[in-house]
Order: C-alpha cells, then structure tokens, then sequence
C-alpha cells in the first residue's frame, strides 16, 4: 500500500494559527498546476507499489478548477498504478462548496470531502479569521451529503473565548448533520502566527491548560457514545469511515508528498520540498527536484514508531520492536514503560502496549519518555 499527497499552495486569506505554506495570490495558480504534473512525471518510478490513497492538501485545494484538476488526475493515472478502490480525498472550505463546484467534484475521481469547518459559531470563525462563515459551514454540509457519503469535518477545540458548553454545541451540530467522520484538533499557537502575536499583545488570552483536556474529554466521550470509534488521537470515524491515508501515516506506509513544502517516506529516508512556490517553479521546470533527504538510522525508525503507533487504536507491539529494530530496543522499551503501567496510563494486552483512556490526552509526551536516546 503506498499514497501519493498533493500539496495546493494557495488559500483566500490567511488564517490567524496557520503556520503551513501557502500563498493568498492564485495568479500562478494553473502554472503551479502544470509543475504538480511535471514533478509527479518526475518520480513516476519512486513508488513501485500501487497507490491506495491520494490526497489533495493545502492550503485550500478547493480552489482547483475543473481543468486543473482534471490534468492533475490525468497524469496520476498515466504514470502511476491506481488501485480501482482507492481513497482520494479533497480538503475543501465551506465558502468553495456551492452546489456547482461540489457537482464538479462528485464528477471526478474525488471520493472523498475534508471540510474544513472549525467551528460552527460565528466569533470563533472570525477570531480565527477562517474564510467562511457559519452559516456556509452548514449549507455546504447538508449539499455535499446529497453527493458524497464518505465526508470527513475539522473542529478545532481549546479555542480562546470558546466554553465547554459551546465546544459540546459543535460536537451536537456534527451530529445532528450525522457526518461518518470527524478529525479535530487543539488550536496550537504556532510561531510567528497572527495568533501568537495576539496573545502577546494581550489582545486575546491564551488558553489554560486544563481547558483543553477537559474539551479533549468531552470530544472523546461524546464522539465514542455516539458510534464512533477513537482510532487515532485526532481522528474518529464510525465503521466503514476511518480514514485509509491518515492510517498510512500512522502505519508507516510509503507515500510521495508533491509540491512546495510536500514530504515524502518511503520507509528509509524522509524528503521535504522547498517551501518557496517560485523557487519550486523554477527547479521543476529545469527537469530538477527542489528537495532534502533525511537518511533515517534505526533509532529514527524506532522513535517514530514509538510515537506513531501509540497515537493509533494498534499500539506498540514488542515482537515488532523485536523483529524490526533488535532486543536492545525491545529492552528499553519494556523498561521505560514500567512507571505508565504503574500509573495507569498505558495498558499491555499479550505483547501489545496501549495508552488508556486516562493517558490518551498525555499519549505524545508518554511517547516522547520512551524515545532511544543515542
């Protein structure tokens, strides 16, 4: 199993917590396009496995066109082998979802929509700066289940200003439209974000730790009494909805990232795309890839591992740690693990480590004390 990323540079206006790359100017929109192509005809010979999952990120990938997206698909399928049943998702926001564009869409390989709700309260959309508003949130909801069954939303917890009894009135509103997925995520203050400078500045107040494990709570409660299953730490799908590439990623499936700032694994070594939409037109167009390697050692592999899977409903299984990185790693890790099992904070189930619900908020940091340390 093996994925293929798509990363659209562009976005209508930027968010106030965003830190990925992105250009709010779409004037090289289609030229972009056009070297998405030529990159993929470029590594057409990097994955030999057939390709289970595509995925267009941003970014705002809503913003393609028919055209474009039409000649992005045409060159996957002529340089790569698709499986029939594949996964291809599209991340899209509200304010793009009219009637036409999700029609365009449901006439496409597309098979599956990432909306990038939020919130579905005006203040926090705002305070967000988010594109859309509310009442475009819903609308383009109740339009795109008239198309598409497999639908996924983003709600973001631990918003500033945001109470516990309007993070469950979002919850409820997701409900209530019955969308099968839903990935959500604290609101993290990145650097150099609008967002930071803000809080700086004292114009919004940063938010308290226990709000976000208590909102984290609600989410996970709420969402598992209603069908869904916690599968990894941000995401929650009800059967037959997980997401196949955010389960590559977890699982350590290959994948090749494509455009600026893309990544890629293919099991050894991670690459990374230049994050700078010119720089990366020109390098294309000279037949040459704009990127950097990171050769993996075996204390990588093993650390990601760690972290990945422990985020995931599989965990660590130490016969895996056994055959795939050696006895040395296996023994740190069962002796690292030794204070969470005493805390209750993980869970051994024959030779297979779980977080339990009790460390599920703390699964990152419990990941990071078991990392191998050179």
């Amino acid at each position: 199993m093996a994925g293929i990323y798509i990363h659209i540079p562009f976005c209508k206006q930027a968010c106030h917590y965003c830190d990925f790359h992105f250009s709010t100017s779409t004037k090289k929109k289609t030229e972009l396009v056009e070297m998405l192509c030529r990159e993929l005809e470029l590594r057409k010979d990097e994955i030999g496995q057939q390709i289970k999952t595509i995925y267009f990120g941003g970014g705002t990938p809503s913003l393609l066109n028919s055209e474009e997206l039409e000649l992005i698909f045409k060159t996957i399928f002529k340089h790569f082998n698709v499986s029939e049943n594949a996964e291809i998702t599209l991340e899209a926001n509200p304010d793009d979802l009219s009637e036409e564009v999700i029609k365009m869409l449901d006439a496409s390989p597309v098979n599956r929509l990432s909306i990038g709700v939020q919130s579905f309260f005006e203040a926090d959309l705002k305070l967000m700066n988010r594109a859309h508003n509310s009442e475009e949130a819903l609308s383009s909801l109740k339009i795109a289940k008239q198309y598409f069954d497999n639908i996924s939303i983003d709600l973001i917890y631990g918003i500033p200003g945001q109470s516990n009894e309007q993070w469950i009135e979002n919850l409820d509103k997701a409900l209530e439209l019955d969308i099968p997925h839903i990935s959500s995520y604290a609101l993290t203050v990145e650097p150099k974000t609008a967002l930071e400078k803000f809080i700086e500045k004292g114009k919004v107040k940063p938010v308290e730790d226990e709000t976000y494990r208590e909102q984290f709570d609600i989410l996970v409660n709420k969402l598992t009494k209603n069908g869904f299953e916690h599968y990894e730490f941000s995401n929650y799908g009800k059967p037959g909805y997980h997401s196949q590439n955010n389960m590559a990623y977890w699982l350590g499936k290959p994948y090749l990232g494509i455009g600026p700032s893309a990544h890629s694994y293919d099991g050894t070594s991670r690459r990374w795309n230049i994050s700078n939409n010119m720089l990366y037109t020109k390098a294309i167009e000279s037949g040459n890839l704009p990127q950097q390697t990171e050769k993996l050692s075996i204390t990588d592999s093993y650390n990601e591992y760690v972290m990945t899977r422990l985020r995931t409903k599989f965990g660590v299984s130490t016969d895996d740690i056994q055959q795939k990185f050696g006895e040395k790693y296996r023994n740190h890790f069962l002796k690292e693990t030794g204070k969470f099992l005493d805390d209750g904070l993980m869970e051994k189930i024959e030779n297979t480590f779980h977080i339990t619900a009790k460390g599920k908020f703390l699964s990152d940091g419990i990941a990071a004390d078991l990392f191998y340390i050179d």
